[in-house]
């Protein structure tokens, strides 16, 4: 009988992981963490306790690690210290709570003393305008791959880690649906750059290209079923409803007035007409690139975690 091949990953779960935060201070309180969650997603002080506290101690051994070799190489190489900010991809279907996790972990990651300086950018600001989206006839493909200025991601990812003393990012506002003209996200050479956004571990176009994921010194993906990610997605259009969708501006304003038969209808219509897709094509096929995989269950807390090992 064949055994079976070694992994690259160590599988560690919920109460394993847990327990590494037995030293560690909740450093949030109840109403920060309420600030920080995204609507529909659930997410309480022991979650942030057991799971994103150790996450968080050790993204920052690991930039601390990073910042430590690269001093030593400049110091091997006599010349001043070039350490540029320690870059972390987060990537995961839309509705699995990514951007709540990318920004609980620029809260968490800065309140390690290697790590003071956290930045976040998602990369919806690199989606194509929506007149060029029309104008491509890419409207209802929005998230997919050929939706992003991909070019623009790259060079914005390779300047930080080249070491510029700034660099710009566009705004994209999920009220207007649209990039916000003029607006741009400034980051400075932060310790930490958190990149959040469902493509982002996506390899090269064609084999010369260069991909984002490149410029990333760690990785995280979010993972859940993908059943339980729609029914995660029809609580969040139906709480959008109720809240930013009856807004006169917001692009959505159209479905504030739906029944909830009727708002369930249009956000399966949506899922499984785009974000689905979406994700079995183009996102699901990256989770093995990824350094660390949150594994979440039906009740959006994480059950396990792969890790890969160096």
């Amino acid at each position: 009988m064949s055994r079976p091949a070694p992994s690259t990953s160590r599988e560690i779960t919920r109460a394993e992981w847990a327990r590494l935060a037995a030293d560690m201070e909740q450093p949030l309180t109840a109403d920060e963490v309420a600030h920080i969650r995204g609507l529909a997603d659930r997410l309480d002080l022991r979650e942030v306790r057991e799971v994103y506290l150790p996450l968080s101690r050790l993204l920052s051994h690991y930039a601390a690690s990073a910042k430590s070799l690269g001093a030593a190489t400049s110091r091997f190489l006599h010349e001043a210290d070039t350490t540029t900010p320690f870059v972390i991809g987060i990537a995961g279907s839309v509705a699995v709570g990514k951007s709540t996790i990318a920004r609980l972990l620029r809260e968490l990651v800065g309140r390690w003393p290697d790590t003071p300086r956290v930045q976040l950018v998602t990369t919806d600001g690199f989606l194509l305008p929506n007149a060029e989206l029309l104008r491509r006839g890419l409207m209802r493909r929005k998230g997919f791959p050929e939706s992003y200025d991909r070019r623009a991601l790259v060079e914005f990812v390779r300047a930080v880690k080249s070491g510029a003393d700034e660099v710009r990012a566009p705004v994209y506002s999920h009220r207007s649906y649209d990039i916000v003209p003029g607006e741009q996200v400034i980051v400075r050479r932060p310790d930490v750059l958190i990149v959040e956004g469902l493509n982002v571990l996506q390899p090269p176009p064609r084999p010369n290209d260069v991909s984002v994921s490149e410029f990333f010194d760690f990785s995280i993906y979010v993972d859940a079923d993908s059943d339980d990610i729609s029914r995660w997605y029809t609580e969040r259009f139906l709480a959008l409803r109720d809240a930013a969708f009856r807004d006169p501006a917001s692009y959505f304003n159209t479905y504030a007035d739906l029944t909830d038969a009727e708002a369930s209808e249009t956000a399966a219509g949506f899922w499984n007409g785009v974000n689905l897709p979406n994700l079995l094509e183009n996102v699901l096929p990256t989770r093995h690139r990824a350094d660390l995989v949150l594994q979440k269950a039906a009740d959006h807390t994480v059950e396990g975690v792969l890790l890969r090992k160096l």
